[in-house]
């Protein structure tokens, strides 16, 4: 089911809005008329019946009534409220002494004295009020119809809502053009969206944005940014990746091809195939190296950010155990300084193993025979330095980039053990430092600065 759009949605809410305030106004509007005709009538009434209730009626004759009536149908006007409000005087017994003419005739003798009550007279209801007249001789009855007062409730509402309603309805109309011209802008920007073809990152434009927008806008700017970047360093990195494994490729299939043009020469056949053992190692090495990065890189790892503690001094011990042999063979001694405390204390371990293990595999690599090798882990630092070890300044600048290699490098490697080194200190916000000092070359991951 397809949900509605933003600026319908709102402009039933503003119209439900609009309806419900002009609902509960028009109610509260007719009920305070209603009182206030009520009220004001039967006041009315009451001054009526009080004046008639202090005549003297014992001198009323039968011609009384029909001079009165005559009198009246003389009056201009006098009939277009006649049947509004009407008044009969009875005698204690009952008879009708004097009415009004036209619906007094119609009232009965007999009712509630002393209060209003409503009654049926001539298939109408009427409010009456009887009253005792002064000397207790007679009764005043003073009536009104109520369907006159109930039109005069309705005049008396027509003139008060329609203003509102017409204003009502004239703000609904300005915020559905308003609403219309403010959202165009963003089906613009939706159409511009759709488009656009899926290799164009180029920044959204915010011209006649709203200002509400801009924030979400510029958000998606950076996102497309961040993707642009994300999708040139695959890019690079496919293409570096590539590059590199062309050179070992290509020498496992020379040292295949030998292999197989030497089929009499069983010497010349196992020299092809430890050659391919270890073009394949190399090859593994590199492909290891290449996944490792990528993964960093692309920030794919679901438990790249676990919080674990850190155990430093059993990583350390580790990692030397597993490159003992490898430097027992070039009599490379290893120096342990674990004073703490290390620059991060708490983060994944895998990525920490990882580290650590290409500092000290590039320190084992690296490093002539005899040299020896100092792992310190102190004052928020954590550096490995190879003695007898000297790097120029130019290859200085150099190091910790992809695939690079200082020229005339005869020590096999894939250059990217820097580069996963400072990827991994950069998730911990630090950063990989290479330099010479009087312990040999050493490479030092500390906090960064800002």
């Amino acid at each position: 089911m397809q949900k509605l759009n933003l600026r319908f949605r709102l402009i039933i809410f503003f119209g439900l809005i609009s309806l419900t305030v002009f609902t509960v106004a028009g109610l509260l509007s007719w009920q305070e008329c209603r009182e206030k005709v009520d009220e004001f009538f039967d006041t009315y009434q009451l001054a009526l019946a009080r004046q008639l209730s202090t005549a003297d009626w014992t001198h009323v004759v039968p011609e009384s009534q029909e001079i009165t009536d005559q009198l009246i149908e003389d009056v201009s006007n006098a009939e277009s409220e006649e049947d509004s409000i009407g008044f009969a005087i009875f005698s204690n017994a009952g008879e009708r002494i004097f009415h009004d003419g036209e619906k007094g005739k119609d009232f009965p003798p007999f009712g509630r004295t002393g209060s209003f009550g409503t009654e049926r007279i001539d298939d109408d209801d009427w409010r009456v009020i009887r009253l005792m007249s002064t000397d207790r001789q007679y009764i005043v009855a003073v009536g009104q119809e109520l369907d006159f007062r109930t039109e005069i409730v309705e005049d008396m509402f027509e003139e008060f809502m329609t203003p509102w309603g017409i204003g009502l309805f004239v703000l609904l109309a300005a915020i559905i053009v308003m609403l219309t011209k403010e959202f165009a802008s963003l089906n613009r920007l939706a159409a511009q969206l759709k488009t656009r073809s899926a290799d164009d990152l180029s920044p959204i434009d915010e011209t006649n944005i709203p200002a509400e927008v801009t924030p979400l806008t510029g958000e998606v700017n950076q996102l497309f940014a961040r993707i642009e970047e994300m999708l040139k360093r695959e890019r690079d990195f496919i293409a570096d990746a590539a590059h590199e494994l062309r050179s070992p490729l290509t020498a496992l299939k020379v040292q295949l091809e030998v292999a197989q043009m030497s089929a009499n020469d069983p010497q010349t056949i196992r020299e092809s195939l430890q050659k391919l053992e270890h073009g394949i190692d190399r090859s593994t090495r590199l492909v290891e190296q290449l996944l490792a990065f990528s993964r960093i890189e692309s920030n794919l790892t679901p438990d790249l950010h676990d919080e674990e503690s850190l155990d430093w001094t059993q990583i350390v011990a580790r990692i030397k155990d597993e490159y003992a042999p490898g430097a027992a063979a070039k009599q490379i001694t290893f120096i342990e300084r674990l004073s703490g405390p290390p620059p991060f204390q708490k983060g994944n371990p895998v990525w920490a193993d990882l580290m650590l293990r290409n500092l000290v595999d590039n320190a084992v690599k690296y490093s002539p025979c005899g040299a020896v090798i100092t792992i310190t882990i102190e004052d928020e630092k954590i550096s490995v330095c190879n003695s007898d070890v000297s790097v120029s300044p130019e290859q200085l600048t150099h190091l910790g980039q992809r695939f690079y290699r200082p020229a005339g490098q005869k020590i096999e490697g894939s250059g990217l053990g820097l580069s996963i080194i400072a990827k991994i200190a950069s998730i911990y916000h630090c950063r990989a430092d290479c330099t010479n000092t009087s312990d040999g070359f050493c490479v030092t991951i500390l906090p960064q600065t800002n």
